[in-house]
């Protein structure tokens, strides 16, 4: 299958009429090929027998005239913040619009379910305002559907591709989020017990299915790194020496509260390459963490201070507020507590050794930095020292990277698909008409769910403007998603509906009522597909 880019469609009205060398058109050094794998049957494989090059220009250039008096058909892939904000934004802008919304699980929200650290159920909040989205009649969530196989080698062929969904929609919104995370490059990083990413992690304790496997044993030492500062490296510090009782009462996942049970951890450092001007944690987590009972906090004083003298007025108001919270917290902070942790700066992770015996982590060797370069553009350079820091458990924390699928253009330097105001474009910079980017997958894997909100309405009003101004779209045979739902039922296939989902919820409410606490969620999707029934 092919995407025309919108230089290829204004060229095509130019060149209409006359013969072309090549067989597509002329235009094949500007398409973007859209082909999955194999199709699984026959019926599939004559349904994604498509392009849009078959349409007549008059079918995809169509203006706005023509699109006022029939429905606006998304498709949009992905339930977190970005497809949901984008969808609201969308349905209260164009009332005749209509959206489906897929998602590879059964339940919905993405990092808002999974993310979002279980003591903080204010931020969950958000839910409220997706909820009123999916009441919308207008709105069709279809769950436990993946769309897009992934470009990284073994990766499970997905439900259905971005080219089964161009033949049923106008646009299609790609907001799957970030899959991955960022790696260090450094021995053993990946074949010792006890080195771990931050991302699997908070997947694991969140009761994100895919992380129910990683092996986590907190029983074996009393000394935890998180290699990074961010908030997530905080989320991580701060479930490991939260008191459990506090834990209890959260949506923390009763098999992560055994494992909490029987943890010896007492002392956790979390370490960065630069230095405390440069912390890419904000003061709410950092407040937190300071507030933690029974738990001493460490910190060069004396680097602290030369930095901020060093920055004098040039700081904004929450870098000086940040800075200000770790002066006080180096103050305030209680000696001798039964727990402690560090924020450790100037260092840089080179190496971890484990026990040749059982393949444990022993040690994390670090390399000492200098900074070097001006304001705002500071880089660690290493200064050639070293030193090791015994440990039992270390934490990747040093972002989040999203993954490219099969048929949609991506630049796997900088981790995002590729546009402009969340248009998709090609690798010639050719804008991709009626495909479209939102969240991290757009801008990259930074910015809390207020930056999130953001960028999905400025997706959503580009989409929305493309659409009334008559600017080119898939225009396809815009059927909707009920075609593409009658082939994966006709496979067998179980869609969840919101409905479904709030089955799915009232059950793990239902659960968490029994055990104290707002719910517990279910951790497989078995689980989650029988709680339907």
């Amino acid at each position: 299958m092919m995407f025309k880019t919108k230089r290829d469609d204004e060229e095509e009205e130019q060149h209409q009429g006359q013969e072309s060398d090549n067989e597509e058109g002329g235009n094949t050094d500007r398409e973007i090929e859209m082909e999955g794998p194999e199709a699984e049957d026959a019926e599939m494989e004559e349904e994604t027998v498509w392009s849009i090059q078959e349409l007549s220009c008059s079918k995809i250039c169509s203006g706005s005239e023509d699109r006022v008096s029939r429905s606006f058909k998304v498709a949009v892939v992905g339930s977190g913040p970005g497809g949901f904000y984008t969808a609201h934004r969308i349905l209260k802008q164009v009332p005749q619009s209509s959206i489906d919304m897929y998602e590879a699980l059964p339940v919905p929200h993405g990092l808002v379910r999974f993310g979002v650290a279980p003591d903080h159920p204010e931020v969950k909040n958000v839910i409220n305002t997706f909820d009123e989205v999916a009441e919308n009649p207008n709105f069709r969530f279809i769950g436990n559907t993946s769309v897009g196989t992934f470009v990284t080698p073994g990766s499970k062929k997905a439900d259905l591709e971005v080219a089964d969904l161009a033949q049923h929609y106008d646009a299609i919104l790609l907001a799957y989020g970030a899959h991955e995370d960022r790696v260090l490059g450094v021995p053993n990083e990946k074949s010792l017990r006890g080195v771990m990413a931050a991302r699997s992690f908070v997947g694991f304790y969140n009761g994100l299915p895919s992380e129910q496997d990683l092996d986590v044993d907190l029983s074996k030492t009393d000394t935890a790194v998180v290699i990074g500062q961010g908030n997530v490296a905080l989320d991580v510090a701060r479930i490991l020496l939260t008191p459990l009782e506090d834990l209890k009462k959260t949506d923390l996942t009763e098999k992560m509260i055994k494992i909490l049970e029987k943890s010896t951890v007492k002392h956790v450092h979390v370490i960065g390459r630069r230095g405390p001007l440069e912390v890419a944690f904000t003061s709410k987590e950092l407040r937190e963490m300071l507030q933690l009972p029974g738990t001493t906090f460490h910190m060069d004083r004396n680097l602290l201070a030369s930095e901020m003298e060093r920055a004098g007025k040039s700081l904004d108001r929450p870098r000086k507020r940040l800075m200000g919270l770790l002066e006080k917290g180096i103050k305030e902070s209680k000696p001798n507590q039964p727990k402690s942790w560090s924020l450790q700066f100037l260092r840089s992770p080179l190496e971890f050794s484990g026990d040749g015996k059982d393949g444990t982590l022993k040690a994390i060797k670090l390399g000492i930095n200098r900074l070097e370069g001006e304001d705002n553009n500071r880089r660690a350079a290493a200064t050639g020292a070293k030193e090791e820091l015994e440990c039992g458990l270390a934490f990747r924390s040093i972002g989040y990277k999203s993954v490219g699928i099969q048929g949609v253009p991506f630049d796997s330097r900088k981790g995002i698909v590729p546009n402009v105001d969340g248009k998709v474009i090609d690798e010639n910079s050719n804008i991709v008409p009626g495909l479209y980017a939102s969240g991290w997958l757009k801008r990259g894997p930074i910015g809390v769910i207020a930056s999130t909100m953001a960028d999905a309405y400025q997706t959503a009003d580009t989409i929305i403007s493309d659409w009334t101004r008559g600017e080119p779209m898939l225009d396809s045979l815009s059927s909707g998603g009920a075609p593409v739902l009658d082939i994966l039922r006709s496979k067998g296939h179980k869609v969840v509906s919101y409905q479904d989902w709030k089955k799915i919820e009232q059950k793990e409410f239902e659960m968490g009522t029994r055990l104290g606490k707002p719910r517990e969620k279910f951790v497989s999707v078995d689980e989650m597909l029988k709680a339907i029934d």
